[in-house]
């Protein structure tokens, strides 16, 4: 049945045959597994690169809050803060323009004690209050005013809304009891009442200043 033609092309058909054979299993193998090793290698590499990108955001994003915090204190203790020689005239002055401006009697006070800053020495003989205290060098003050209720709410508004550093503690309202010779020395306008409605407010307020030789770090030194 075979002659040597058939014989011929039996022997380079099994030849080829184990030729691809070889060739899948020396190359194809191979290099399917390669594949499969520099897939999973992309994908971790991938994931690496998602782990790196969160990281150094998260980063950015730290050192973007520090350096609002660190201008936002600098702006604070710069700014907002004044000096204590310089504010503690300025706060004198403008609690009496604003008695003086709203028509209020000043019936107690204003009494000052000084705030030093926690942590510090107490000079000896040196009345300090220590409930107010913060790190800061301040002065807790404390007054007592009377006159209509519309003023002294434009009052505390005023003080509130000063360009001096003022926290205020504790308020207490309550009807006046001046004579009727010292309420006539209150100004009354119209609509704000009689004598008999003047009230009697009494403030506790504190303010702040400068830390005296402080010197605040920048935002690339934090």
């Amino acid at each position: 049945m075979f002659g040597i033609a058939e014989i011929i092309a039996v022997t380079a058909s099994c030849l080829i045959l184990l030729l691809v054979l070889f060739s899948y299993l020396y190359f194809m193998i191979p290099a399917r597994s390669r594949v499969t090793s520099l897939t999973a290698e992309r994908a971790q590499l991938q994931t690496n690169l998602k782990k790196s990108q969160e990281v150094l955001k998260r980063d950015q994003s730290t050192q973007e809050t520090v350096r609002r915090i660190t201008d936002s204190l600098n702006n604070f203790e710069n700014v907002s803060l004044q000096q204590e020689d310089v504010g503690r005239m300025d706060l004198y002055n403008q609690l009496n323009q604003l008695m003086v401006k709203n028509g209020l009697r000043n019936t107690s006070g204003p009494t000052y004690a000084p705030l030093d800053p926690l942590g510090s020495k107490t000079t000896p003989g040196k009345s300090t209050s220590t409930k107010w205290q913060t790190a800061y060098p301040g002065i807790a003050v404390a007054v007592t005013v009377e006159g209509p209720y519309q003023n002294l709410r434009q009052f505390v508004k005023d003080i509130e809304r000063s360009k001096q550093f003022v926290i205020i503690n504790e308020v207490e309202l309550q009807r006046a009891t001046q004579s009727d010779a010292a309420a006539a020395a209150v100004p009354t306008e119209e609509g704000s009442g009689t004598r008999s409605s003047l009230v009697s407010l009494q403030l506790s307020m504190a303010t702040y200043f400068q830390r005296p030789g402080a010197v605040m770090p920048t935002s690339q030194e934090q």
